[in-house]
């Protein structure tokens, strides 16, 4: 539409592209005070510069209107699987030959797995012509596409990938590490050693230590720098590396020095402790 003004009644001319207009896809309606254009149907054709030319007498005036007539873009021309590896494909498309009569603003991606047949969508609006899919599951296959978007929207059909993207899963053999015989030895070292200890006569006590070493050492138990062998009194034990050695009901006499020795093919190690073992308290009565 456009608006006129002049006296007397102008003579309004309509033009295209300096082409007088085919009657049969646009006509003119004029009245005192505009002007309308219509355009029946409007296709891409119809898109162009339009002029029109306002008249009086030998004066003259001229508007141009630019018309772009567009619609939905046909799809990518066409895409490939460039590459799969690890969770991830890589794709690439060549732009639609038909962009709508408009420029593309972007492209949707999705992706479907062959079991299901389900597509969703990865990427929305966007501008490249290629991407990389990630987060993909070991075991499946999958198949993608791209539609085309301009303003009008998105194109009815996508651009397939033909064959299947197949995330295998990683071939992995295990070896095992090569050890030197040699650097699994280790001498007895002690991690914990035995605490000085307290105890009263008659109430049993019990040292504790920790030790490692490769080959497993042997564990000796010594008071007073002698070994102590089968003796009721004294129970060793040995379990995971922890060494303990409970002494059952012990009387002043077994208070003193006890070391705990290790000992393997690749050395020795000794660690020592105090018991102190008090007497037996008297317990008194007051007869009144």
């Amino acid at each position: 539409m456009s608006f006129l003004k002049g006296k007397p009644k102008p003579q309004v001319t309509w033009t295209k592209g300096g082409q007088p207009l085919d009657p049969k896809q646009a006509s003119v309606r004029n009245s005192d005070s505009d002007t309308i254009l219509f355009i029946r149907k409007a296709e891409r054709k119809d898109s162009g510069t339009y002029e029109v030319s306002v008249k009086i007498d030998d004066l003259e005036d001229k508007a141009k209107i630019e018309i772009q007539i567009a619609e939905r873009p046909g799809p990518p021309k066409g895409i490939t699987l460039v590459d799969v590896w690890g969770f991830n494909a890589a794709l690439e498309w060549i732009p639609p030959q038909d962009n709508g009569n408009a420029e593309i603003t972007g492209y949707t991606v999705q992706k479907s797995d062959k079991k299901t047949g389900e597509w969703f969508t990865v990427h929305e609006n966007y501008r490249q012509t290629n991407c990389t899919i990630s987060d993909l599951i070991i075991g499946n296959a999958y198949f993608f596409r791209v539609f085309s978007e301009n303003l009008c929207g998105r194109s009815e059909t996508a651009a397939t990938t033909k064959n299947p993207a197949v995330i295998k899963k990683p071939e992995n053999t295990y070896k095992p590490p090569e050890y030197n015989d040699a650097a699994l030895l280790e001498a007895p070292k002690f991690t914990q050693p035995p605490n000085d200890r307290t105890t009263t006569h008659g109430y049993s006590t019990k040292l504790v230590c920790s030790v490692r070493g490769t080959p497993k050492p042997k564990i000796v138990w010594m008071k007073n720098q002698m070994e102590i062998r089968e003796d009721p009194k004294f129970r060793s034990l040995v379990n995971q590396g922890v060494c303990s050695l409970e002494i059952r009901r012990p009387s002043p006499f077994d208070g003193g020095v006890y070391t705990c020795k290790a000992v393997n093919s690749q050395g020795e190690a000794t660690v020592d402790c105090r018991l102190n073992v008090k007497g037996k308290q008297k317990m008194y009565t007051l007869k009144l």
